[in-house]
């Protein structure tokens, strides 16, 4: 039986991997595959709210740092608009 946070890393997985654009798959299944291991499961939880974003909203907040208003400020927001992919 898989613990209640791995079952969430597999959604999150999933979720980084399967957005609907090109651009944002390679982004998020990137910044997902760095990260997920070393992230709570409070921050487990944020991170699949993050996912909830509309690709624009996270790319416009990723590029340009528009759409912060849209964008819960938290650990994952903080460690997401620092990646480097």
């Amino acid at each position: 039986m898989t613990s209640n946070k791995e079952e969430i890393k597999n959604k999150i997985i999933y979720r980084a991997n399967y957005r609907g654009t090109k651009e944002m798959d390679i982004l998020l299944s990137k910044f997902v595959k760095k990260f997920i291991d070393t992230f709570s499961e409070s921050e487990l939880l944020e991170l699949d709210k993050f996912l909830d974003l509309e690709d624009e909203t996270i790319m416009k907040f990723y590029n340009h740092g528009v759409a912060e208003n849209d964008i819960e400020k938290n650990q994952i927001s903080k460690i997401f608009k620092e990646f480097k992919n």
